[in-house]
């Protein structure tokens, strides 16, 4: 059938954020190559949810719906994705880059022997045309990803190797409704003639689950840190700064290495991607795998002692300045305009 499939996960039993944010690119891919976009849902009770996920511009949704697949399961997720995907056909599957996608996508690229991007920051349709033979090739899934360390962008295709297969981390792709009167069908996989007892081997005789205590994922406005803060103590003026605003605070892998703040308010290409309508970056250089998870924030502005700091390219404002003696004058200001 050639379309477009994007592999659902539940989170407390509704579809999780990343999922849905796929769901609205593999809608723009799909639409771009005229076919059909698909989503596949594994679970129990699973008729409202593949629903819900109409508005999404989902042509098909593809259930497994099994008491026995109520908790992830590797073996049994891996089988059935593989197996309808023999029977499907399709030209792309797109993944969420989360601890469930990262286990399942390479099983069942190997079973299928096909090629398996990890964490594109972008994924867009084009030609190619490989230089030995000439031959061409048309309307290629350009699976975009930092490469070597994070200092250049690469782009790969897999221009034989069907389907093209990428994960795509939570927050770089963004959420969009198309339509909330669209209509879809919905198929229910057999599971009973799908899977057996061998797929069962590993079971879950009991789960607990934490909820994260810091998510700034949403936050409006966001006051982060590279290492040029300089120290764990140094963070709390920029807390003051964030409370004062409304916001919250983040910090580049380097701080977070260094112990000046936690790894879960880490952005970048080892992190969260965020979006805020504000991004005030101190003490940051500027480095591609932060800007990876920040840049397309609506506004963002550099406090940073170097003139040339590549942060600076990207800064809708630059304050060439001591973050130490720069944040005091904007919370001094920002009070004294406030009354």
């Amino acid at each position: 059938m050639k379309n477009v499939f994007v592999y659902c996960e539940l989170e407390h039993q509704k579809i999780a954020e990343v999922s849905l944010e796929l769901l609205t690119k593999g809608r723009q891919l799909a639409s771009e190559l005229g076919c059909a976009l698909e989503a596949v849902v594994i679970g129990h009770e699973l008729d409202d949810i593949a629903k819900s996920l109409f508005p999404f511009g989902v042509d098909v949704v593809h259930i497994a719906d099994d008491s026995r697949l109520q908790n992830y399961l590797t073996l049994p997720h891996a089988h059935i994705l593989t197996q309808l995907f023999m029977q499907e056909s399709p030209q792309i599957v797109l993944f969420g880059g989360t601890f469930i996608g990262r286990d399942v996508s390479p099983r069942v690229a190997s079973a299928l022997r096909c090629g398996l991007t990890a964490d594109c920051t972008s994924l867009v349709i084009g030609d190619y045309t490989e230089p030995k033979t000439k031959k061409e090739y048309q309307n290629l899934l350009y699976q975009i990803r930092p490469a070597f360390g994070g200092n250049i962008l690469a782009t790969i295709i897999n221009p034989d190797m069907h389907p093209q297969m990428a994960t795509v981390r939570e927050g770089v792709m963004k959420k969009e409704i198309l339509d909330d009167a669209y209509k879809g069908s919905i198929n229910k996989i057999d599971t009973h003639a799908w899977l057996n007892d061998t797929d069962f081997a590993v079971q879950i005789i009991e789960k607990h689950i934490t909820e994260k205590k810091i998510n700034i994922k949403y936050a409006p406005i966001i006051v982060a840190g590279g290492y040029g803060v300089g120290s764990k103590e140094n963070f709390e003026l920029l807390f003051q700064l964030a409370k004062l605003l409304g916001g919250d605070v983040a910090g580049t892998r380097a701080a977070v290495d260094a112990g000046f703040i936690d790894h879960d308010r880490q952005v970048g290409q080892t992190g969260l991607t965020v979006r805020p309508k504000l991004y005030i970056a101190c003490g940051i250089s500027g480095a591609i795998q932060h800007v990876a998870g920040m840049d397309q924030s609506a506004q963002i502005i550099s406090i940073n002692t170097d003139a040339h700091a590549p942060i600076n390219a990207i800064a809708d404002y630059a304050i060439i300045g001591d973050l130490m003696e720069v944040i005091p004058k904007i919370i001094k200001s920002y009070i004294k305009n406030s009354k």
